[in-house]
């Protein structure tokens, strides 16, 4: 029986993916999403990231993270700092923040991470979680299969915090010169 396809068909259900791509191992975690990637969200994936691959680095004190200046994770964005700034704190981190310049994401690493993605399911129809999920863990990045989450939590887009609020989390930042976003 042949089944129609939609642009995006899984089935009634919109799964969305983010990706994190340690550039020093050339490993893939991909976190799949129902919910609007926010920027609790990414943060969440990032702390759960870091709870399963810290002990690889013990001596890491400081995380590059490169960003693509999207709408979500924007250095203008409050809860995105504020988050960032509490899983610094909360893990005695430095985070530094890379924005690649806006429309310039055939630089960003991950973004080839998905190109690989998209040739792997090559056209087939997405209709269920299962299938979404199957395929990107069978993929190939560097010889290697991705790690692959369902994320369940529901998220909400209208998080943000006053200026006042703001204020205690930008003393923790250290702003550099030539480098906003």
């Amino acid at each position: 029986m042949k089944k129609e396809a939609a642009d995006h068909d899984f089935g009634g259900e919109e799964l969305i993916p983010f990706g994190i791509l340690n550039t020093k191992l050339g490993d893939v975690t991909l976190y799949i999403s129902r919910t609007k990637v926010t920027a609790d969200f990414m943060v969440d994936c990032m702390e759960d990231y870091w709870l399963e691959n810290r002990a690889k680095f013990p001596q890491i004190k400081k995380i590059v993270l490169n960003l693509d200046n999207g709408p979500e994770n924007s250095s203008h964005r409050t809860q995105f700092i504020k988050r960032l700034v509490e899983f610094s704190m909360k893990y005695n981190l430095q985070i530094e923040l890379a924005f690649y310049p806006p429309y310039h994401s055939k630089y960003n690493p991950i973004e080839r991470v998905w190109g690989v993605l998209e040739q792997h399911w090559n056209g087939d129809i997405l209709d269920c979680r299962e299938t979404v999920l199957k395929f990107a863990g069978t993929m190939t990045w560097k010889g290697n299969n991705p790690t692959v989450k369902m994320v369940e939590k529901q998220y909400s887009a209208d998080v943000k915090l006053t200026k006042a609020e703001m204020v205690v989390y930008e003393k923790a930042i250290i702003w550099k010169k030539g480098l906003e976003s």
